[in-house]
Parts: structure tokens; sequence; C-alpha cells
């Protein structure tokens, strides 16, 4: 059997990416503090359950199986990431994950940390 792309993705620990989205932030002078806003708005996490899943290394599977409380103002995030546009992403996992990667992107684009967590 073939592992797919989302096979590996779903595999994927969020320990291995979540440096690579605080310094994609970073660089373009924002803050880690401002990524971990954008994950507890988007998964209900705390902080503290944020570090004990990078720290025991939790798949985006687990991660987002296990939110606590998974934003209803995520289906308002619309766009294209990574060739794809997040709104026509059938596999739920994945949306999830693009999700993620859309709010960490505008972000660093250097939007306002209300528009990125789609308030008001």
């Amino acid at each position: 059997m073939q592992t797919t792309a989302s096979d590996r993705i779903r595999r994927m620990t969020v320990a291995s990416v979540y440096p690579h989205y605080v310094a994609k932030a970073e660089k373009k002078g924002r803050t880690q503090a401002e990524v971990d806003a954008i994950i507890r708005w988007l998964t209900g996490y705390s902080d503290a359950q944020i570090m004990a899943h990078l720290d025991d290394k939790t798949t985006f599977e687990a991660f987002f199986d296990q939110a606590p409380a998974l934003n209803p103002n995520r289906l308002l995030i619309t766009g294209v990431i990574c060739g794809h546009r997040v709104e026509e992403i059938e596999d739920p996992l994945m949306r999830e994950i693009r999700h993620l990667d859309k709010l960490v992107d505008e972000l660093a684009k250097g939007k306002a940390m209300e528009k990125v967590l789609r308030a008001g």
C-alpha cells in the first residue's frame, strides 16, 4: 500500500511544524505569542495544553481530534494555501490543518490580529 501525502501529514507532529510557523511569523516582525493566540483561537487549547502537545509530539490528526473547541468562525477562513482553496478541501483534517496554515500566513503577511481571528 502506497503512503499518500495526506497520510504523511496526518502522522506529522505539530512539534515538527510549530517552529516553522513561529519562524515565518518572526521573520515578518510578528511574535510567537501571536502564533499561539491563533492556535488557541482555532482549537480552544490553552497555552499549557499547546505546550503539552508539543512536548508529547502529538500528531496533527490527534491534535485536531482532541481539540477542546474548534472555533465555529474558522469556517470564515477562505482563500488559497499550498495551491488549494481552503474552503474546497474535502478531507476534514486536511481542511483544519490548512486553516492553521492560512492563519499563520495571514499573520506573516501583516494582517491585523482582529482580521486574522475573524473578529467583528
